[in-house]
């Protein structure tokens, strides 16, 4: 019997996700891609949690996890890692995985666009 992770993964492969894997494991899930980070053009705007975005914040957009769940974000090409609290929704540029706040990319040592590896805690 095929899972339902195992479906998600061949449907993300059929519909030809670029740069997006997911991979189980115990006993949170793991997800790895791009990620990129919005800022000052943001400022005291709200999410979609309604909060007000904080650019110095460590918090996070992810299109499906729970708002409030914390999630160690690592950049691969470094080994720095950050805790964010998912906050907002996003991204909505294909193939990434994750939008950081200002403050978690440089917290990571992250400009632009970075590979990363999500793991939920």
């Amino acid at each position: 019997m095929v899972s339902k992770a195992k479906l998600a993964i061949i449907g993300l492969a059929a519909a030809g996700a670029v740069g997006v894997t997911l991979q189980a494991s115990t006993p949170a899930e793991a997800q790895s891609g791009a990620a990129s980070w919005y800022g000052p053009g943001f400022q005291g705007r709200r999410t979609a949690n309604g909060e007000r975005f904080n650019t110095h914040a460590l918090t996070a957009a992810h299109r499906r996890l729970p708002f409030g769940t914390r999630v160690r974000v690592t950049n691969t090409a470094n080994g720095r890692s950050v805790v964010v609290r998912i906050n907002d929704r996003g991204p909505y540029v294909g193939g990434r995985v994750i939008d950081l706040s200002q403050a978690s990319a440089r917290a990571i040592g992250m400009s632009g666009v970075a590979r990363v590896r999500l793991s939920r805690l």
